[in-house]
């Protein structure tokens, strides 16, 4: 398996803030010729088993995966895990105290936006909540474009739920080490998602990279559904100078909100390790 695979290694269900099933997940990568695929879901494991085997019933290999939210100098980034055990009992205790705090988080943003006259808001967000210990930003996104706040969740982000606006309140997620050692751990390959959403400095950025691969992580998402295509050479660069295998996933959450489709990105470039050569023996 090279390059020119068609794997979409990134996407999400209404296990975390998908809107569709690792069932219809599945049947939709299939139809766009998707040929290895993962569902990522937030701080949870709770769908690898049913995605997997809606991946064989679709013809299509499978790898085990997850997104991990991490505190790095300040900001949230997130770490992709493949190829691992899902039932490895470390990893799945660690994504459980990860999502311990979201509940919590998500009473106070409800909090800030009644102070700014939008009430309700905690009990409207969980009518989209599949998993009530996933509750996020996104779901309170969806309530506030549902009751005509905003026209579009993008909008809903940006006036209400980034920083300094009413409804934000920080999450102290795990440790770049938390996460990379459960991934590792559970015999997979912890991977560095979509980079250049990151606003951290050249600096800050070598520093996450260099920690990163210090601390046994393998891989950096190059082709991915928020990059540019001249990020996309930018990150073929970055996967190089650090010695990182390189991997494809759209970030499919939705097809009303997602502007990539599953399986539907440029291919990765053909001077780059693809993370699913050096998973082989991890592939469903």
């Amino acid at each position: 398996m090279n390059h020119l695979l068609n794997a979409d290694l990134h996407c999400h269900s209404v296990v975390s803030d998908g809107t569709l099933t690792p069932e219809a997940l599945a049947e939709r990568a299939a139809a766009n010729g998707v040929e290895l695929w993962a569902l990522t879901d937030h701080d949870e494991v709770g769908g690898q088993h049913r995605a997997a085997a809606a991946a064989k019933a679709h013809g299509m290999r499978y790898l085990c995966g997850t997104e991990i939210s991490v505190t790095f100098i300040g900001q949230t980034v997130h770490i992709v895990g493949l190829g691992f055990d899902p039932d490895d009992a470390a990893l799945v205790q660690g994504l459980r105290q990860t999502r311990g705090g979201r509940e919590e988080r998500a009473q106070e943003m409800s909090d800030g936006l009644a102070q700014v006259g939008i009430k309700g808001a905690y009990e409207g967000a969980l009518k989209y909540v599949g998993n009530p210990e996933l509750i996020s930003r996104t779901h309170f996104a969806r309530f506030l474009v549902e009751t005509g706040v905003c026209k579009e969740t993008n909008e809903v982000f940006r006036k209400y739920l980034t920083e300094g606006k009413p409804g934000f309140v920080p999450h102290r997620w795990a440790s770049l080490k938390d996460a990379v050692g459960w991934i590792t751990g559970a015999g997979g390959m912890a991977i560095i998602a979509h980079p250049a959403r990151y606003k951290f400095t050249p600096n800050e950025e070598f520093a996450l990279f260099t920690e990163f691969k210090a601390l046994g992580g393998g891989g950096v998402e190059v082709v991915t559904g928020s990059h540019s295509a001249a990020e996309y050479v930018t990150y073929a660069d970055m996967a190089r100078e650090f010695g990182l295998a390189a991997s494809r996933g759209s970030d499919f959450h939705s097809p009303d909100e997602s502007h990539t489709e599953l399986g539907t990105l440029p291919l990765l470039p053909g001077n780059l390790t693809p993370v699913w050569e050096l998973l082989a023996s991890r592939i469903q």
